[in-house]
């Protein structure tokens, strides 16, 4: 029997990429949830035609998005076996889910990264801080935990249980940095996939801005030092 896949979307602001993102993803999964980060335009509206459910979260961060959809995730019959992440901006490629989700129903994988890999990449979809950004941390993993990380991409699947096992708390911009370090404590068994990777729709909340930038290495650069010298 196939395994029950659900999809968790954070969205502030998409309105012209999400239901493009919705469209693309592959038929076997069970649910895809779209969380409106306070969005201001009509991404609530577009993700329901598209067929998604829809949550809002008023408090802006990435990280309360996803928590706001495991949440809703935990009070629904059947749970699912597998958690899929991924944006709503349309950077990412939906239908490479399958790529995504295999090592984990064919190998018993714990976790997989979509790695956004340079020869995947198109020009210019990764900014110059986003490339040192992922470069630094993944080369501090290394360093610290012997870990094999080249990306902290954001389209990635995990098993439910060892999801909530995690006890993920970051609300913000540390998200990302927070499941793959709290994963390599844990001992979980994990993978990297090569992943297509596209100019996003719009402006990015993150990379786009020279404070979101700094906030996010700030946040990023904690996680791993926090638990480097736990």
């Amino acid at each position: 029997m196939p395994p029950i896949i659900k999809v968790i979307i954070p969205a502030h602001n998409e309105q012209d990429s999400i239901g493009k993102v919705i469209n693309e993803i592959p038929h076997f999964v069970a649910e895809i949830i779209v969380i409106s980060n306070n969005s201001t335009d009509a991404t609530e509206e577009n993700a329901r035609a598209a067929g998604a459910t829809v949550l809002t979260e008023s408090r802006k961060g990435y990280g309360y998005a996803c928590l706001k959809g495991m949440d809703y995730i935990a009070t629904q019959a059947p749970l699912p076996e597998i958690i899929v992440f991924l944006d709503g901006d349309y950077s990412d490629h939906p239908e490479e889910m399958d790529k995504i989700v295999a090592p984990i129903i064919e190998d018993d994988m714990d976790m997989v990264i979509g790695a956004r890999v340079k020869e995947f990449r198109e020009p210019g979809s990764m900014t110059f801080p986003q490339i040192f950004g992922n470069w630094l941390a993944t080369s501090l993993m290394k360093l610290f935990f012997n870990a094999k990380f080249s990306d902290l991409g954001p389209f990635r699947a995990i098993k439910y249980d060892k999801l909530l096992a995690l006890e993920m708390q970051d609300k913000t911009y540390g998200w990302t940095v927070e499941m793959q370090l709290k994963a390599l404590r844990k001992k979980y068994q994990y993978i990297e996939v090569p992943v297509h990777y596209r100019n996003r729709i719009g402006v990015s909340k993150v990379s786009g801005t020279l404070k979101g930038a700094i906030f996010a290495g700030v946040k990023i650069l904690t996680w791993i030092f926090k638990y480097s010298f736990k």
